[in-house]
């Protein structure tokens, strides 16, 4: 069970000259007793506030009193909606997985190098803008070992890095960008675009800000195509 309310958020979002396709996960599941906007606002709610207390203090740390409280609802309808906390965990990954394997869609053989990967980092810098609390949990779970999401790892984000990275070899076989190791390239636009949310108190410290604001992302969102894209031999 997950909520859609992450995935069509990001697609009201003003990303300029970025148009966003269809998911690559699968569609939400519904519950048999229906779902009308009152369970789409509780789960929206609910998930809201697990993403928060999930990214402060992992999944060991927290509790789903702790989020039932958070939400502002009775922990009975917390798990009528997420029966276990491992459910609620999971749902709010795949929040932001469902984010970040939509944007890969704009690599596709037939693009535009220049203008595929330019939409691609541009939607996820404006990922990491909307939504920086389940990108931080994510790095968490990552660096404590990713128990709870090896078999997707190992499976179907390999299996989608091995077909983006072979549209990439078929550029480069074509003389469409400068020879570079496809895998590589996609590792570091996740490190660069997801560094904006993860370390943001980091970059809002050295740049002297509270927090940070558009003016920043879009900032990073620029350099980070000029780098790419030229060291790309492209525009």
């Amino acid at each position: 069970m997950k909520s859609e309310a992450v995935s069509a958020h990001l697609r009201r979002a003003p990303v300029p000259g970025v148009p966003v396709g269809g998911s690559i996960a699968a569609p939400a599941k519904r519950s048999p007793n229906g779902g009308g906007s009152i369970r789409a606002r509780n789960e929206s709610r609910i998930l809201k506030a697990a993403e928060a207390v999930f990214a402060k203090k992992g999944f060991s740390g927290a509790s789903t009193a702790e989020i039932a409280q958070r939400a502002g609802v009775p922990k009975a309808n917390l798990h009528y909606y997420f029966r276990t906390k491992q459910q609620l965990y999971a749902a709010v990954l795949d929040n932001i997985l469902t984010i970040w394997l939509d944007a890969m869609d704009e690599i596709k053989p037939d693009a535009d190098p220049g203008d595929a990967l330019a939409r691609f980092l541009a939607r996820k810098m404006e990922s990491s803008r909307l939504f920086p609390e389940p990108s931080r949990l994510w790095a968490m779970e990552l660096i404590g070992g990713a128990r709870h999401v090896q078999p997707f790892l190992r499976r179907r984000l390999r299996r989608l890095v091995r077909e983006k990275s072979a549209t990439i070899e078929g550029w480069i076989a074509a003389g469409k960008i400068a020879p570079v190791a496809p895998e590589h390239l996609l590792f570091m636009i996740w490190a660069m675009t997801q560094t904006y949310a993860d370390f943001a108190a980091q970059i809002a410290a050295v740049l002297g800000k509270d927090r940070l604001d558009a003016g920043v992302f879009a900032a990073g969102r620029e350099t980070a195509k000029a780098l790419v894209l030229r060291g790309l031999g492209l525009r």
